[in-house]
């Protein structure tokens, strides 16, 4: 498929993407506090989690479909394949490493993809209490 936007549109389109406070993120947030969990937003540990709680020492990241490379629904970019394709497979390392990373240093992580946020948001805050318990 073409691209039906000059490649300077464009450029402006994919810089007006945001990175913090989504829609998909205040969805979640305001679920988790209904829950009177003490959350904090992108807290300033390895990975920039989306959220945190930090006495339970556990960080929830929401990733999103493109960027992450979901295998539901990631699509292939048409333009500038192998720019793109190599961000994000770089992204889904970065990710790993953060996993990696933050369990270390004694955290708990959890990972959710940002359709499963907008299609059921109760049932992500379920699987997070969940697994806080789990832990």
């Amino acid at each position: 498929m073409t691209d039906i936007m000059t490649s300077g549109k464009r450029s402006l389109v994919m810089s007006k993407i945001k990175g913090k406070n989504t829609k998909i993120e205040r969805i979640l947030f305001s679920k988790l506090k209904q829950h009177k969990l003490k959350v904090k937003l992108h807290h300033e540990i390895s990975g920039r989690p989306d959220f945190v709680i930090v006495k339970d020492k556990f960080a929830v990241f929401v990733d999103g479909c493109f960027w992450h490379k979901c295998p539901r629904h990631f699509i292939k970019p048409s333009t500038r394949r192998s720019f793109w394709i190599n961000k994000i497979n770089n992204n889904v390392k970065r990710d790993r490493k953060i996993n990696s990373t933050l369990r270390r240093h004694g955290w708990k992580v959890s990972r959710f993809w940002e359709h499963d946020v907008e299609k059921n948001p109760d049932k992500v805050v379920t699987r997070i209490l969940d697994r806080m318990k789990g832990f």
